[in-house]
């Protein structure tokens, strides 16, 4: 689902279930072996990070870093509220637009093989799809989406009114097409058009599940085939991510996995919220720590993006309203911020669904990443949210501060 709890939108989140709306890889070798242990002090430091994550409210989190010098997890707090088993190691759950980054991945790999251009336009591939209210799919490029700068509203619309446990029900098995999705999007005046006469230059960024359902539909026009596909056979079964896939229209997390709760506004206790829609090519993915750090790693270390694309993937705009990290810039589908101790920072994105929240980082070598799932999302207390972000970041900056894994 979507990216916003480190945003100033994070009711969006709940709208998209509460009202419905919801190298090249062949070059990319597989994943590695089981690493060998990690050390005790950075097993130490990570399980602090993720006790202090839980400690917030959070019912239960798990985490893993992996580099070369071993695979490190640790876990806090409980499966489910309802009995006293911890959540699992290796649990499933929702990355939501943590999705991004694959898909601005198998974009940049048409790129590099020469099949699309990063300046083509939307409307070079999807001819009048995006129309009408002075949207205009002639002044946005593949950059534009990728990038946020492309002006279009998101999809997502928030009204307080439906942040209730019962509309969370009654809409729990609802999903959106694509198309379905564009027309919400459409039904009102662009933030703004890029410049017509640089529209892969614009600079003024703002946050849009629609860049990323466009961007998906760029790919299967591109290719003849679905985007879940291209996904799959260009990164997921190259990498042998077995743990990682999407779920299509379905509203179901495999076992095993932890139950995820929603605190929603004005409601003392939490609402188990596992089940629901999480979207498409902006959102869908679901997968679990350990996929999700192999993940990164290729991708940051070059071995499912040519260098000309990697690069590319690394120019970013200032981003003003992430919160509460300061001094993020997002490139295409991966977010940039410093980092205390690491002068080159670190890269992230970060996904957010009903019952559960996504983190990760990785150093810009692809050397060391770190990957989380806390399984409480807090709509009732912009402070419990916000002190469940901080604590989350501080344990991915920890994990990450020195980067050689020790």
């Amino acid at each position: 689902m979507t990216e916003i709890s480190r945003r100033t939108g994070l009711a969006a989140t709940a709208a998209a279930l509460l009202t419905g709306a919801s190298g090249t890889a062949a070059d990319a070798a597989p994943s590695a072996p089981s690493a060998p242990p990690a050390p005790a002090s950075r097993r130490s430091t990570l399980q602090r990070g993720v006790d202090a994550i839980h400690a917030t409210g959070a019912t239960g989190v798990v985490a893993e870093v992996q580099s070369a010098h071993g695979r490190t997890t640790a876990r806090a707090g409980v499966a489910d509220l309802g009995g006293k088993g911890p959540v699992p190691e290796d649990a499933y759950y929702r990355i939501g637009s943590d999705t991004k980054t694959f898909t601005a991945t198998v974009v940049l790999q048409l790129v590099g093989e020469g099949r699309l251009r990063l300046t083509d336009t939307v409307e070079r591939w999807l001819p009048g799809t995006i129309r009408g209210h002075g949207n205009d799919g002639r002044r946005i490029t593949v950059t534009n989406l990728l990038r946020q700068t492309s002006g279009l509203n998101d999809y997502i619309t928030a009204d307080s009114g439906d942040f209730t446990p019962d509309a969370y029900r009654r809409n729990r098995f609802r999903s959106q097409s694509p198309k379905e999705q564009l027309t919400a999007a459409l039904s009102t005046p662009p933030q703004w058009l890029p410049d017509a006469d640089d529209p892969a230059g614009e600079r003024r960024w703002s946050y849009s599940n629609t860049n990323y359902v466009v961007a998906g539909l760029v790919v299967e026009a591109v290719t003849g085939h679905p985007w879940a596909q291209e996904v799959h056979e260009r990164i997921v079964e190259p990498l042998g991510l077995r743990h990682t896939f999407t779920p299509g229209t379905s509203p179901y997390v495999p076992h095993p996995t932890a139950t995820g709760y929603t605190y929603f506004p004005h409601e003392t206790r939490p609402t188990e919220t596992t089940l629901g829609f999480g979207g498409g090519a902006d959102g869908c993915l679901i997968s679990t720590t350990h996929d999700h750090g192999v993940f990164l790693r290729a991708l940051l270390g070059g071995r499912l993006l040519r260098p000309a694309q990697l690069a590319a993937m690394k120019r970013t705009v200032p981003v003003r309203d992430w919160i509460p990290a300061d001094g993020v810039r997002y490139g295409l589908g991966i977010a940039w911020r410093p980092v205390a101790g690491r002068a080159d920072g670190i890269w992230f994105h970060g996904g957010t669904s009903l019952g559960c929240v996504s983190e990760c980082g990785v150093t810009p070598d692809g050397a060391t990443a770190v990957t989380s799932a806390a399984f409480t999302l807090r709509l009732d207390d912009a402070r419990a949210n916000e002190a469940q972000a901080r604590a989350t970041l501080r344990m991915v900056d920890s994990a990450l501060r020195r980067g050689d894994g020790s």
